[in-house]
């Protein structure tokens, strides 16, 4: 029987400790590039930075019900259909590339959401997509 003295999460589930399982999640699945988001939040928002690594990785990233490669799918088609997320995608692409997904699969995935986002959403991320890839030495991307 819980009391007000007792609670429901373990005692590994403190703001320090999903901070830091966030943090290592981030880590794989982001690298440099979402550090940089941030560390770049330090000096207006860290608690908008902290948010981000404790819920949105710690939490959420770090659920086992998808498998970081589909999270990614998902994210990149969920920023693309908003639109004006271009830096976040960029981040994402990236995590992609890093969770397994190829670049023809990422640029696969950008054209499908051409038909339910539109072209000029489904432009804009495959330019950032292509700014990914040139950066990773990964153009011409080929279908094979």
């Amino acid at each position: 029987m819980n009391n007000a003295n007792t609670t429901d999460h373990p005692s590994d589930d403190s703001r320090e400790a999903r901070f830091e399982r966030g943090l290592a999640v981030l880590r794989r699945v982001d690298g440099e590039g979402g550090q940089r988001v941030v560390d770049s939040l330090s000096d207006i928002s860290p608690e908008l930075a902290h948010q981000v690594v404790a819920w949105g990785f710690g939490e959420i990233y770090a659920r086992p019900g998808l498998a970081p490669r589909d999270r990614q799918l998902v994210t990149l088609g969920m920023l693309t259909a908003l639109g004006g997320c271009e830096p976040q995608l960029e981040v994402h692409v990236n995590a992609a590339l890093n969770t397994g997904l190829t670049p023809a699969e990422v640029v696969e995935a950008l054209l499908h959401s051409a038909a339910y986002c539109g072209f000029p959403k489904a432009l804009n991320a495959t330019f950032v997509a292509k700014k990914v890839f040139a950066e990773r030495g990964l153009l011409p991307v080929t279908q094979d």
